[in-house]
């Protein structure tokens, strides 16, 4: 069930998405890191590292986490958290897969 307010937009198929490696997707004016993980879940986040930019679709992915490709930063897939000793935080999306159809699901 989808939450009012958030609209579901078709990202493509989940065999399109290699595993633990980004994919960017334009949506409007936001640019967003979709992720598919070793154990077949699909993350998405802002693709721009909160300490200098780096294109988080660019950053290695190791389980739960990427990688910021600019200076190593590790994002938490999940809930968008920089992890210690570094701070910030990075927009998460909520996804959804429908048979092979991979949903972003956006404000």
């Amino acid at each position: 069930m989808i939450n009012k307010g958030l609209t579901k937009l078709s990202i493509g198929s989940v065999r399109e998405l290699p595993e633990r490696v980004g994919k960017t997707v334009r949506v409007g004016d936001k640019e967003v890191a979709v992720f598919r993980l070793s154990n077949g879940s699909v993350r998405a986040v802002e693709n721009r590292c909160p300490h200098k930019g780096g294109v988080l679709s660019e950053g290695m992915v190791s389980g739960e986490f990427v990688f910021c490709p600019m200076h190593d930063w590790k994002i938490c897939l999940d809930d968008g958290k920089v992890q210690e000793p570094d701070t910030g935080c990075v927009k998460t999306y909520q996804t959804m897969i429908e048979g092979d159809e991979v949903y972003l699901l956006i404000e």
